[in-house]
């Protein structure tokens, strides 16, 4: 099935509830080929102009499920969303990033997708289609399933607050060229609000907001000078920001101490990976 247009892709899904939706494919024929999914059939959204491009509306920019990561990548879309596109550029090899789409990371919800944890800090919300008409959702909402992708529905839009102010993406692959993250920081200021807001991924099923580290190093910033702040305070928001998401087994079992390797190298990178985060943005 190729739908010409958002309304016949609903019509179509409310059909055939069994018709998996595909626009790039890099995940979903992966996990066909794979034998770990056999769709009944497949719902090509590629011919949906509406869904490949963005627009401004009430302070923030509407984005289609079909934009593309090599589109995410470019300099006007970087002007918009920097954290965002910079997390597009590491999506994978050139032929991955161009017909890989946004709404598929998403949908996939891969705990090292790299648009995730930028879109948990950015607080972003998805426009859910299905043929009862649309509801809003918020991104963190879905990938935890808390307010889950319901029978019959489309993902279309997400919609991403413009802050207009500093934000980073930063990754670690564990090799050099395109990789899966080991980890991953997204960090965003917020002036408006004297906010910081800093999302980590692929450390988890799911983005994790660090909220208490966010709160600490937002009363330590000078928002009404030169917003910068001690380099103990950056380290010690790294350290912060580690001892958050990626918990200490041993100590909460409270057995002894017996430091696991792996462990101990994942929280030290999402410490560096935090910590430079917030000297780029400050900067």
């Amino acid at each position: 099935m190729l739908p010409a247009s958002l309304d016949e892709a609903v019509s179509a899904v409310a059909a055939s509830p069994g018709a998996v939706p595909v626009a790039g494919g890099t995940d979903l024929m992966g996990a066909v080929n794979a034998g770990l999914l056999r769709p009944t059939a497949l719902l090509g959204l590629g011919r949906i102009t509406e869904l490949r491009g963005w627009q401004y509306q009430d302070g923030a920019a509407l984005l289609g499920a079909g934009l593309t990561h090599a589109r995410m990548a470019r300099p006007d879309f970087a002007a918009l969303i920097p954290a965002l596109a910079e997390a597009a550029r590491t999506v994978g090899p050139p032929q991955v990033r161009n017909v890989g789409t946004l709404g598929g990371n998403i949908i996939s919800a891969h705990p090292a997708g790299d648009t995730l944890p930028v879109l948990a800090a950015l607080e972003a919300t998805l426009t859910l289609i299905g043929a009862d008409g649309a509801r809003e959702v918020a991104v963190s909402h879905l990938l935890t399933g808390l307010d889950p992708l319901r029978s019959g529905e489309l993902l279309a839009f997400v919609r991403v607050p413009l802050l207009h102010a500093p934000q980073v993406f930063l990754k670690s692959t564990g090799r050099t060229g395109p990789a899966r993250a080991t980890a991953s920081v997204a960090l965003v200021l917020d002036p408006a609000r004297r906010a910081v807001r800093c999302a980590v991924g692929a450390v988890a099923p799911v983005p994790l907001r660090p909220l208490e580290a966010e709160q600490w190093v937002a009363g330590c910033i000078d928002w009404d000078g030169e917003r910068t702040v001690d380099p103990g305070v950056a380290a010690a928001f790294g350290e912060y920001v580690a001892s958050a998401c990626v918990p200490d087994a041993e100590a909460e079992s409270g057995l002894p101490a017996n430091p696991d390797p792996a462990a101990q190298r994942l929280r030290r990178t999402v410490s560096v990976l935090a910590r430079r985060a917030l000297g780029r943005a400050l900067t």
